[in-house]
């Protein structure tokens, strides 16, 4: 819990220092000047009279105590993204019961990529994977609350859709594997996956019944086309899969667990070519949007995605074929409010045009009920 307020970045700045310069000047290692200019770490006298002679101010100026201590909360760590960091922003999120915790970054609105933070992290050294957070604001009511993971660019229209109503999505971006994961480990209420199972030749259901502990409904979103994201007017005259063995074609892949990277990974052994030719291939960006991204700014030649992702960033499109995109939802969350809001708003003709609209997506199977895991 933060200790102190600690006015020593405005002044280290206004100094015109790096924190090493100014950790070196007063005798301590960067690690812990940065946790006294967090305020998460309180300086010895010494110490503190230090850093004000070479700031050039005072102790009083640098340093002082909190006017109100905020009140805090314990949560777990949610999702795949690694141990939170001290003093992190985080969203609070209530799922069946239980308050999880995620980088409030990797929460982001897909409507405008920001989010308010609930609070600021403190992971519990004491247990793993427990953090107390200290709460920023008063939290929405969790009953209105709608926590989806999934990969999908539709997800910005389907929040946008559900604000004019009584409930808020707030969506983490995952690979359609790491979505199951979450769903199954009860972080989210809602998953969204297109992952296709070799052995029956289905699309989600199998996966669903392997990594999902609970009885679950499979409602449909749509069916897109998924290919290769490349540069306007395809310069390189990328293809297919044997294209990108090219010596001259960087690509940038999905991460593990994404149907995306499966995907390529079947393709390339089906042309039985080596992962290590392939240029880029361990370069990763999270979601169809940011693979259309990397395209789009000059760091790769091509990159598995959606064509919805390619024309969002005024890009070319190769085909490759379709999948279809289910929402997965446990079976003991049916009743709540939010979910009951979600399955209304996706019948709904609006959000099927505003979707449909996007490019490269058949919604013809939206809101309807999927094969049963």
């Amino acid at each position: 819990m933060q200790t102190l307020r600690s006015s020593l970045r405005q002044a280290r700045l206004a100094a015109g220092l790096s924190q090493q310069a100014l950790a070196e000047l007063v005798r301590v290692s960067r690690q812990a000047y940065a946790a006294a200019e967090r305020g998460t770490a309180v300086p010895s006298t010494e110490i503190a009279l230090r850093l004000a002679r070479a700031l050039g101010t005072s102790v009083e100026q640098l340093f002082a105590l909190p006017d109100t201590e905020r009140p805090m909360l314990t949560a777990d760590s949610a999702g795949d993204t690694g141990a939170l960091r001290a003093s992190q922003p985080v969203r609070l999120l209530r799922v069946g019961g239980r308050w999880w915790a995620r980088p409030a970054s990797a929460v982001a609105s897909p409507a405008c990529g920001l989010t308010w933070a609930d609070g600021i992290a403190h992971p519990d050294p004491a247990a793993a994977g427990r953090v107390h957070v200290e709460l920023l604001r008063d939290l929405p009511a969790a009953e209105r609350t709608l926590v989806m993971l999934g990969c999908d660019p539709a997800a910005a229209l389907v929040a946008m859709a559900l604000e004019q109503g009584d409930a808020e999505l707030v969506w983490a971006q995952a690979g359609s594997r790491a979505a199951l994961e979450g769903l199954a480990r009860g972080e989210a209420h809602v998953a969204g996956c297109h992952l296709f199972d070799p052995e029956t030749g289905c699309y989600n259901a199998p996966w669903v019944a392997r990594l999902i502990p609970f009885p679950c409904t499979l409602v449909g979103f749509a069916v897109w086309q998924q290919g290769l994201i490349v540069a306007p007017g395809n310069p390189l005259q990328i293809r297919g899969v044997s294209d990108l063995a090219r010596p001259n074609v960087r690509l940038v892949n999905r991460q593990d667990g994404a149907e995306a990277r499966m995907l390529l990974d079947r393709s390339l052994q089906q042309a039985r070519i080596p992962t290590a030719a392939v240029l880029g291939y361990e370069h990763v960006a999270s979601g169809h949007l940011g693979v259309a991204e990397t395209v789009r700014g000059g760091l790769a030649d091509a990159g598995i995605g959606v064509r919805a992702a390619a024309l969002a960033y005024g890009l070319d499109f190769v085909l490759w074929g379709e999948e279809r995109y289910d929402l997965v939802i446990p079976n003991h969350v049916l009743d709540l409010p939010a979910v009951a809001a979600l399955l209304a708003v996706l019948r709904r003709p609006a959000l099927q045009q505003q979707v449909e609209l996007l490019g490269g997506y058949d919604v013809s199977p939206m809101g309807h009920p999927s094969s049963a895991a």
